[in-house]
């Protein structure tokens, strides 16, 4: 062990302490209000939806914690624990070239990873999820997705390892600049392709067959000037009773997708306010923003891995004897999240600003009132809590809490 190695294990022990006492705020914040409904919410929400998602919340943070515990002991495990350093000269046994020692061992540790992801993920689907009466797949068709999702990033995460360690070890010092436009032009590519011939993989997407609400919306979209691909119903339900909405896709791939379970939820007023905040995220430039944002932060995170991989503490502090090029990237996503975590109000603060001006957007376009009902309609079908702890929100909440994001549409009324 050396300096770094004290240093990156006591950040992450506060980020684990941290995250933990945010976690038990949040439990003690959502069970102090469990026996009545907040204004303005008292006459939308019964007490005993507002009641379930207390439990839900509650019994989601259980969960939260232990994975986290398990999280950090894994991430030491990989570092100084000699996980990766054990893994990385398995491979190097086999004497392959250093490219292909590279994409081995990066391909493995994330497979690997997803191994050990997936008793969580079976418990958080078949007894969280059940226990609440949202989850609806089989375990059938959970481990069909587990295969595909498997089979899909193998697919293009072997040509990227490959690409990306070829220029790392290839193309001089400036190699992170030259995989910074890799990376983004597979980010773009992704946004453009996923819609279109990754997601239909998973679900069943039909275009929007009723036609009072088709043209509710497509006048809608006239009116702010906006165009897609289509309007698509997903069979959402197949899998969760969790309802949502969302525009997706670059170029001529966008369109906007809605879940059947909201559809069958929602009153077309509703459905066509929840389109117009949509809309006000592509109006307002938000994707364009959050993909300028992505590039800046991808840029100055390689342009810091190239300084690290020349630097022998790095790869010593965090347990690796044989410096390579695919260790220190490695290593890098791994310890990453440790010193990247107290940002996390930042981004958070940023994402809610863009959820508020979306908001406006969908006061001027269609009627605020509608907009709340939806938002109640929404919280209460995803059992979302109306009570969350501020700090705890703040770290983790994209979107507005639910009171302060009524409020605000409130004071848009028509």
């Amino acid at each position: 062990m050396n300096t770094f190695s004290v240093i990156f294990l006591l950040m992450a022990t506060l980020a684990l302490s941290v995250q933990i006492w945010l976690a038990q705020r949040q439990t003690r914040c959502v069970a102090s209000n469990r026996d009545a409904v907040p204004a303005p919410f008292d006459s939308k929400i019964s007490l005993q939806a507002h009641q379930k998602a207390a439990d839900y919340t509650t019994t989601n943070i259980s969960l939260e914690r232990t994975d986290l515990i398990i999280a950090t002991l894994l991430l030491l495990g990989w570092t100084l624990g000699g996980g990766l350093n054990l893994l990385d000269n398995g491979w190097s046994i086999l004497e392959l070239s250093p490219l292909m020692t590279g994409v081995g061992v990066l391909i493995s540790a994330f497979v690997i990873g997803s191994l050990l992801d997936l008793p969580i993920s079976a418990y958080k689907t078949f007894v969280i999820e059940a226990r609440f009466g949202f989850n609806k797949i089989t375990p059938k068709l959970f481990i069909i997705d587990t295969l595909k999702t498997t089979v899909i990033a193998l697919a293009f995460g072997i040509p990227l390892a490959w690409v990306v360690l070829w220029l790392m070890q290839q193309s001089g010092s400036l190699w992170w600049l030259y995989v910074w436009l890799v990376w983004m032009a597979f980010i773009f590519f992704m946004m453009w392709a996923y819609p279109a011939f990754i997601s239909p993989l998973f679900n069943k997407f039909q275009r929007l067959e009723d036609q009072a609400l088709k043209q509710r919306i497509e006048t809608l979209m006239q009116k702010t000037g906006f165009s897609s691909n289509g309007i698509f119903v997903m069979d959402g339900s197949r899998r969760s009773g969790h309802g949502n909405a969302y525009f997706t896709g670059l170029g001529t791939n966008k369109r906007i997708v809605f879940y059947d379970t909201l559809i069958e939820s929602l009153s077309p007023e509703e459905i066509e306010a929840v389109l117009a905040h949509e809309l006000g995220h592509f109006k307002h430039g938000h994707i364009k923003k959050r993909l300028l944002s992505t590039a800046a932060m991808s840029l100055a995170a390689l342009a810091l891995l190239g300084w690290l991989s020349t630097q022998q503490w790095f790869f010593h502090g965090l347990g690796i004897e044989s410096p390579s090029t695919h260790t220190a990237l490695m290593l890098f996503i791994l310890v990453m999240p440790v010193f990247t975590f107290f940002i996390g109000p930042i981004m958070s603060r940023v994402s809610r600003k863009h959820e508020f001006e979306a908001d406006d957007f969908a006061a001027q376009h269609a009627d605020a009132e509608d907009l709340i009902t939806a938002l109640v309609k929404m919280y209460e079908e995803n059992a979302a809590t109306l009570t969350p702890d501020h700090l705890y929100s703040a770290f983790h909440d994209s979107h507005p809490p639910a009171p302060v994001r009524v409020a605000h549409l409130s004071r848009k009324e028509r």
